[in-house]
């Protein structure tokens, strides 16, 4: 695990920079702010049409797998561009893809079906984040915290705006503020 990531998430720390592993790349020039949300792009898919589907509107969505071929990447992301889910997001960034790799001899790589689909939707992308599914130094992203992602050229950011946790005495202290404003 890269540890800095952790300590900073766990922490309550107010804003941080997420740390790039270097084989990060940007795809789509742009900058964004949004609630961070996403995971294993193999699940969200199956939740559309279930009460849990995937929510993007304003998002900044981090898509990871594991062992997909790039032709089955490739229907997961036109099943959430279809069914309307990327439509609204704010940006996109993808995880390392871990064994989600094409023949040779087929002529597409994963980042060519990657940009095929998300190329057009005019938001920033970038792609190879170590978080999620890894073989290594997993990045911690932390779900539902409002991100900053800018793109440009090969320089990628990603920053948290906002606290990950909260301490107990701060939950507490909310808490209270929640019982007296319903009294």
């Amino acid at each position: 695990m890269e540890t800095s990531s952790w300590e900073a998430a766990v922490s309550g720390q107010e804003q941080w920079q997420v740390p790039l592993n270097a084989e990060v790349i940007g795809l789509n020039d742009g900058s964004a702010q949004g609630a961070l949300y996403g995971g294993c792009l193999s699940i969200l898919a199956a939740s559309l049409g279930t009460p849990y589907e995937l929510r993007t509107d304003d998002r900044i969505l981090f898509l990871e797998d594991l062992g997909e071929k790039p032709y089955r990447i490739d229907r997961m992301l036109m099943q959430l561009k279809l069914a309307g889910k990327l439509d609204s997001v704010r940006g996109i960034i993808f995880g390392e893809m871990l064994d989600c790799f094409q023949m040779q001899d087929q002529g597409y790589s994963l980042r060519e079906v990657v940009m095929r689909i998300v190329g057009d939707i005019g938001v920033p992308v970038a792609y190879g984040l170590r978080s999620g599914h890894v073989a290594r130094q997993n990045i911690t992203l932390p779900m539902g915290v409002k991100a900053e992602l800018q793109v440009r050229g090969s320089e990628v950011s990603l920053k948290i705006l906002e606290p990950a946790t909260r301490s107990v005495a701060a939950a507490a202290s909310a808490k209270k503020g929640e019982q007296s404003f319903q009294v």
